[in-house]
């Protein structure tokens, strides 16, 4: 209609091409350039293009228009460069006025997209009706009360002590926002803005609010209640009683670029839009833009660098990268699950990509896979092909968990990024996002990050008898709380960890898939990120491992083929010449925290219903229990021997319900081999289907009410089900639990331990591919074609 080949009565050529200039990019963009060479429409075409982000090649298509003397593409040139996309837009006010929506204690993304619901995510207006569902101290119907307040004239601003804990989804912003942000011109069911305060704010959820265009700060709330007016001064950092001189506390934004994400309607626009404009002024001979606000310079240091920030540094093209640096660093895997993978797919349309920049793309279907509903059947149909024809790699339902598939195509010392809080590498460093985040990385093939400060934990000693890596997964926050630096109180809470990377020392030797339990449970830390030290030993192997892995898969016809056979070919050159980076010596740390194994001598479990609640066996030994899950991402193979080996001996019926899910379908093929599904079977425990099963409260759930012991990675309140109380232990602990129906004393424990150290070399063999003869045949079948 635009170019005038077709017509309607009720939509002219130039409406057309105005509607055309509503998108954000990608399959409008070649048409409006066209339009550029015709008279009637070239001036709507340009104004449109000036404000249009999403160029990406065809930037030259415009460059090639204008050096042929095309006065509106020159003019498309200039407005890019005067970064009229952004100066358009109203600038920050210097005050706020909103009306405080106030939720005590913890909020984590559980509360705001409550896993249940996770079916409805992408209709953002039904799913957002479940924030909140479950009624808590001052909220019986969120909703409801959001537009009481709503009648004050102003708007609504979420206000919490803890906020955004739990999983990296960004559903969860979405649903704040749907109740407090902005509608989004000739977008539907959508909205950016809005306004987020709390006492603390998980990391991935503030980069969320960040990337839809909210305005995120953290400063004391205790003086804020529900209802209360507010005026927020955002460039004096204060926060004052409407139209009073009261103040209600001072804050510092996190960086003052925060403004014209704000105005730029997100971090991602403003990155993709800056990047826009820096093009288009270095074609013109123009030197960098004044308008934006950049990041200030980081003072200088001789100090050496820590492991993590060698590896972003690496990611840059630099020696280190020092913290509260903006970078951009380059994405070398990048992970999507099921849940938040129909959001990703949204984001990648919006961001027009038709391919991925990212080396290695992996789609799961683990969060689904047990129990669909009819929607999630169709999008087990769809997504996979989605993926697939953009590069990327796409699993089946029932492989299993993605973090244990995808730990599998890691490269060492690389960076990457997941839709999943716990897509938490054990070798290279990962930083999880929310699904735009995801899909800006996947599609662009970096990742904007300021560069967190690091917390070293230093392990030393000897693990005593009984103890399990589980057991310094808890250990870890049991000193913190010890030395003060975590606080279990939600006002005013106190985590040494928030926002900042977890480093490991002190545990080089062990198995790259023991490892990934310490690197898993710093989501639960709430920590930026997580890099563990090991040698290179354990690394070889792992690789060794997974070269096989990657050639069965091509041989069982996953796809995308290219991609995996690069993964595999890169895996090789580094096998060929294995450098492994280290942290320097002079390196400096927010924080050193010590943990001396031998100190600790008996299991540690967190507590019903926070990770950080932490005590040991002893304090809470005797308690029933109704119902045991052993599985997870936390879990692998030798944990099921392990508890495998304790049911064999048990006669009688189990006094617990017990679950059993091994993390992926190569567990549980081995585990069936091995003879232990037999045992399950035998001691009528419930076994699921490889992959995410109670963990994340989607699918099955315990019993309303029941106490339950779990392998699982969090324990937040409602998550495994209603009203149940949760402990988290190790397998080993967990598997007495359901034999014994109570949580053991340590001498019960130990009896039980005893049997298991007998025969740990045997219990504790790990997937070896490249040593087992079915998937060996697979490949040299492969190799022979």
């Amino acid at each position: 209609m635009a170019k005038g080949e077709v017509s309607s009565p009720i939509l002219t050529a130039a409406r057309a091409t105005e509607l055309l200039g509503t998108m954000l990019g990608g399959y409008n963009v070649a048409p409006l350039i066209e339009l550029l060479d015709n008279p009637a429409m070239a001036e709507i075409a340009a104004k449109a293009l000036s404000h249009t982000l999403l160029i990406f090649d065809a930037f030259h298509d415009v460059q090639e228009k204008a050096e042929a003397g095309n006065t509106y593409a020159k003019q498309v040139l200039n407005a890019w460069a005067k970064a009229e996309w952004f100066t358009n837009k109203p600038e920050m006010p210097q005050k706020l006025t909103v009306t405080v929506f106030k939720v005590t204690g913890e909020t984590n993304t559980d509360d705001l997209s409550p896993a249940p619901d996770a079916w409805s995510r992408p209709d953002i207006p039904l799913h957002a009706k479940a924030m909140l569902k479950m009624p808590r101290e001052g909220i019986a119907n969120a909703e409801q009360q959001i537009n009481e307040l709503k009648q004050k004239g102003f708007p609504v601003a979420y206000v919490g002590d803890v906020v955004g804990t739990g999983s990296s989804r960004k559903s969860a912003t979405n649903s704040v926002l749907w109740f407090m942000g902005n509608d989004i011109p000739y977008i539907p069911n959508k909205r950016e803005g809005g306004v987020c305060i709390g006492g603390k704010i998980a990391p991935i959820f503030f980069n969320t609010m960040e990337d839809s265009g909210a305005l995120p700060f953290e400063c004391d709330v205790s003086a804020m209640a529900m209802g209360d007016v507010i005026d927020i001064h955002p460039y004096e950092g204060l926060v004052k009683r409407h139209d009073s001189d009261e103040l209600v506390c001072k804050f510092e934004l996190k960086t003052d670029v925060l403004l014209d994400e704000v105005r730029a309607g997100g971090r991602i626009p403003l990155i993709i839009g800056r990047a826009l404009t820096d093009r288009a002024r270095k074609l013109l001979g123009l030197g960098a833009s004044t308008v934006f606000k950049r990041a200030g310079d980081v003072a200088a240091s001789t100090k050496g660098f820590t492991l993590a920030q060698k590896i972003v540094g690496k990611a840059c093209g630099v020696a280190g990268m020092r913290p509260n640096t903006y970078c951009e660093p380059y994405m070398t895997t990048v992970g999507s699950q099921d849940t938040t993978g129909p959001m990703t797919r949204d984001e990648l349309k919006d961001l027009a990509c038709l391919g991925f920049s990212a080396d290695l793309v992996l789609q799961s279907f683990c969060h689904t896979a047990a129990y669909p509903k009819p929607i999630d059947v169709a999008m087990q149909h769809s997504l996979p092909d989605f993926i697939m024809n953009r590069g990327g790699v796409s699993l089946r339902p029932g492989d299993g968990i993605i973090h244990s598939w995808l730990n599998r195509m890691l490269l060492p010392d690389t960076v990457g990024t997941g839709g999943d809080s716990h897509t938490r590498f054990p070798i290279g460093i990962s930083f999880p996002a929310g699904s735009g985040l995801v899909a800006f990385a996947a599609a662009t093939g970096v990742m904007p990050l300021d560069m967190p400060e690091s917390v070293l934990v230093r392990f030393k000693g000897t693990m005593q008898p009984g103890i399990t890596l589980r057991d310094m997964v808890n250990a870890i926050p049991y000193e913190a709380l010890k030395r003060g630096l975590l606080t279990l109180d939600k006002k005013g809470k106190k985590n040494v960890f928030s926002g900042r990377i977890l480093e490991i020392e002190g545990l080089p030797d062990l198995k790259v898939e023991q490892a990934f339990e310490l690197s898993d449970a710093s989501a639960e830390r709430s920590a930026g990120g997580c890099t563990i030290r090991l040698n290179e030993a354990p690394i070889r192997e792992y690789l060794n491992s997974n070269v096989t892995l990657l050639q069965w898969m091509i041989s069982q016809g996953y796809g995308d083929v290219r991609t995996i056979e690069r993964r595999i070919k890169n895996m090789q050159a580094w096998l060929a010449n294995p450098v492994l980076l280290e942290a320097d010596a002079d390196a400096e740390y927010f924080e050193i925290i010590e943990i001396n194994m031998d100190d600790i001598k008996e299991p540690l479990l967190a507590c019903p219903n926070d990770p950080d609640d932490i005590k040991p066996l002893s304090e809470v030994a005797g308690t029933v229990i109704d119902e045991v899950f052993l599985g997870s991402c936390m879990t692998n193979i030798g944990h099921f021997r392990a508890a495998g080996k304790l049911l064999e001996k048990q006669t009688g019926d189990l006094p617990t319900r017990l679950w059993v899910a091994p993390p992926t379908k190569m567990d549980q093929s081995q585990l069936t081999e091995e003879g232990y599904y037999g045992i399950f079977g035998k001691a009528g425990a419930r076994m699921e289907m490889p992959g995410c099963s109670l963990c994340m409260g989607n699918q099955a759930r315990v019993k309303e009410g029941t106490t339950v012991v779990s392998t699982s990675t969090r324990n937040f309140p409602n998550r495994l089900g209603n009203g149940a109380n949760v402990f988290l232990s190790s397998a080993e602990l967990a598997a007495v639990c359901s034999i014994m129906g109570k949580i053991p004393t340590f001498d019960e424990y130990m009896h039980y331990a005893s049997q298991i150290s007998e025969t740990a070399d045997d219990t504790y063999r790990y997937l070896n591919f490249n040593q087992m003869e079915s998937y060996q045949k697979q490949v040299d079948s492969l190799k022979a074609s």
